[in-house]
């Protein structure tokens, strides 16, 4: 891997090649001024190329062979991001003589030494010393990881494709329709079938369009062979599935070829449920009310819709071809999905209707734009608040058939923890709030383009260094650009242990605005948006909340279990953050335990990751059964301890700042 270094610090840091200098910079804890999120606008993130091996020639680069790059192509012009001339941002020819260029717009191809100059270091304090104690990255589990993982799940989903040749009925041979289109199934090995009524329909139109030659759809659902649907001809290459993560603040589709497992497409979006209801609490209220629970399945169902289609026109597949819908989501998500009360799920002893959920065509649910005889199949759930999501992530992360003990986090919206190996598994659900979704934060956002996902403000005069997603326009704050600005604002002594701001700094960065005071992370002349991106107290108190919510869920499981952090092996972390969370920061908010990030592996979306295993295997889909029946649920709300626990994880990072040795340091260093 090549190496930069960054000098006068003498700082250096292995990164892939083709990765981009102002990355590398973050990932080096070396602070460069840059404000526009990594587009080559704001001309501030200088840096002087000493010796390199990273361009063409063994030098600097010339404009004909320049490997400096702005979206990959030099010499661009990008009408998203206006004229841009060359490949140098607004660098003068002379300093471009000198060795000058814009980190953000350079792609490492090799070692280089660069010196960040005076105007762009501002300070002496930039580089946060990475302790040899420290927590480091953790791994994050790249998309080969996730392919990885799905190769080695043997591909054989519930819902299959055959071709048949029925025999033609003669005078001689007048069995029904049915019964020699079963005697079809079971030369080809498919015996016992039950039919299902609505196959029947249309039976024998279909069997005669294409002179008795069609395709039968079988669902294998437990020990049980279901005949659900026929179409004429051979369309067995034709039989797709949607993997869907049905998440209170954010919805995920992946398109799915059930032949191969091969992932196709993928769309995403909001819940449109939060117009109803920010929380699962205020959605169940909702639901009580008149048509509360018809509008809420509604919108479910139309969101749906609305993300398979844009799922199937980037893959350009018809919704005929979708056989299957493996959908995970929390308990009340998926009672409001399927249209069915969740009202005793919030008042004690908070029971759900049904956890484990018979497979269901999508036209019972209002789901209109799916072929008949096509399946939904729900990951089942544990409990009132931990529902199909986390079965579907311990089914993703393996640690239910592993010998190492390991703790899961779903930092989502409803927080929920499993801890466990393949001898059992201890679940509780925190109600961590939106927050690290982008919910009820100011300029929230999910995690896509032009979201700020990385974010460093210098000690000394407390300037910001964002970057965001794509490279693109700041657009708002993603899940680990909220936490980074945390974290950084706290080290940068920006605020106090409480959140609050320090008011007296000497930077216009520190304001106070309509909704109080704030910290202006890009301005809007630098931004896609007709406003500054800032970060206000109100978003401050809001992520403090989320981020006790999921230590004292942490410490409060582990405590009942009777094992300290230091004991479990493995860790996994999923949540919606964006691409670049980092396991120190999270620390240093007080959100995670100290822990060794040797043991971390970030695992992305694991709801989504979990539904796409249970529908290219029906294997897998019958381990979610065993993983729900196998977790012991914890109800928090009744554990006194929890509250204590929750309200000591108030501040940054604790009240108890001896259970965080390294933060202990870097407030030391700051």
């Amino acid at each position: 891997m090549p190496k930069v270094t960054f000098l006068p610090d003498n700082i250096t840091v292995e990164v892939a090649q083709g990765e981009n200098l102002l990355r590398a910079a973050m990932a080096a804890e070396v602070h460069i001024s840059a404000t526009c999120g990594g587009r080559g606008v704001c001309g501030k993130c200088r840096v002087i190329v000493e010796d390199s091996e990273g361009w063409r020639e063994g030098g600097l680069p010339s404009r004909a062979n320049s490997k400096v790059e702005h979206d990959g192509n030099p010499q661009r012009q990008d009408p998203e991001l206006g004229l841009i001339s060359n490949s140098y941002g607004n660098l003068t020819e002379e300093e471009i003589q000198k060795g000058y260029r814009l980190a953000c717009l350079c792609t490492v191809e090799g070692d280089v030494t660069v010196r960040i100059p005076v105007e762009a270091r501002r300070g002496e304090r930039e580089v946060l010393e990475r302790l040899k104690e420290a927590a480091a990255y953790g791994v994050m589990l790249t998309e080969e990881d996730v392919a990885s993982l799905v190769k080695g799940v043997t591909v054989d989903p519930a819902v299959k494709k055959v071709y048949l040749e029925v025999a033609k009925p003669d005078l001689a041979n007048n069995a029904d329709d049915l019964t020699r289109l079963r005697q079809a199934a079971k030369a080809a090995g498919y015996k016992e079938l039950e039919v299902d009524f609505l196959t029947l329909t249309n039976l024998s139109e279909v069997l005669r369009e294409q002179d008795f030659k069609v395709t039968a759809t079988f669902l294998k659902d437990h020990h049980n062979l279901h005949l659900v649907r026929v179409e004429p001809g051979d369309t067995t290459k034709s039989n797709l599935g949607v993997a869907f993560d049905i998440g209170t603040t954010t919805l995920f589709v992946q398109l799915l070829d059930l032949n191969t497992g091969e992932a196709l497409s993928s769309a995403s979006d909001y819940n449109p449920q939060i117009s109803f209801g920010e929380d699962v609490i205020t959605r169940i209220i909702y639901s009580l009310k008149g048509d509360g629970l018809k509008k809420l399945q509604e919108t479910a169902t139309k969101a749906f819709m609305k993300l398979a289609t844009e799922a199937l026109e980037k893959a350009k597949r018809k919704s005929e071809e979708i056989s299957l819908v493996s959908a995970a989501g929390n308990t009340t998500m998926a009672h409001l999905f399927l249209g069915v009360s969740p009202k005793n799920i919030r008042q004690e002893p908070y029971i759900p209707v049904v956890t484990h959920w018979p497979h269901i065509r999508p036209q019972e649910i209002g789901i209109s734009n799916l072929a008949s005889g096509s399946q939904v199949f729900m990951v089942p759930g544990r409990a009132s608040y931990v529902g199909g999501d986390i079965t579907a992530g311990v089914l993703a992360s393996g640690m239910y058939n592993s010998d190492k003990l390991t703790l899961y986090i779903d930092v989502g919206t409803n927080g929920e923890i499993v801890l466990g190996n393949k001898e059992w598994l201890m679940t509780c659900a925190c109600s961590a709030g939106p927050a690290f979704e982008g919910g009820s934060i100011k300029h929230g956002m999910r995690a896509t383009i032009g979201a700020i996902e990385q974010v460093r403000i210098n000690w000394e005069d407390h300037e910001p260094m964002i970057l965001t997603i794509g490279n693109k326009p700041p657009a708002g704050l993603c899940g680990s650009g909220l936490i980074d600005s945390l974290a950084e604002l706290f080290l940068a002594k920006v605020i106090d242990p409480r959140g609050k701001f320090h008011k007296n700094l000497e930077t216009k960065r520190v304001r106070e605005g309509k909704s109080g005071w704030e910290y202006v992370l890009a301005e809007k002349e630098m931004a896609a948006t007709d406003y500054d991106i800032t970060i206000t107290e109100v978003d401050i108190d809001n992520l403090m909340r989320a981020k006790a919510a999921v230590y004292a869920g942490i410490t409060t499981l582990l405590d009942n279990v009777g094992v300290g952090v230091d004991q479990v092996e493995e860790f996994f972390i999923a949540g919606g953050f964006g691409h670049y969370l980092e396991l120190d920061k999270a620390i240093i908010i007080g959100m995670f335990p100290q822990i060794e990030g040797s043991k971390v592996k970030f695992l992305g979306n694991g709801s989504l990751m979990g539904a796409r295993l249970a529908a290219i295997s029906a294997e897998m889909a019958d381990i979610t059964h065993q993983i729900a029946n196998k977790m012991t649920y914890l109800e928090l709300s009744v554990d006194p301890a929890f509250m204590e626990r929750y309200t000591a994880a108030l501040f940054l990072p604790h009240t108890e700042v001896s259970r965080f040795p390294m933060v202990e340091k870097l407030m030391l260093q700051s």
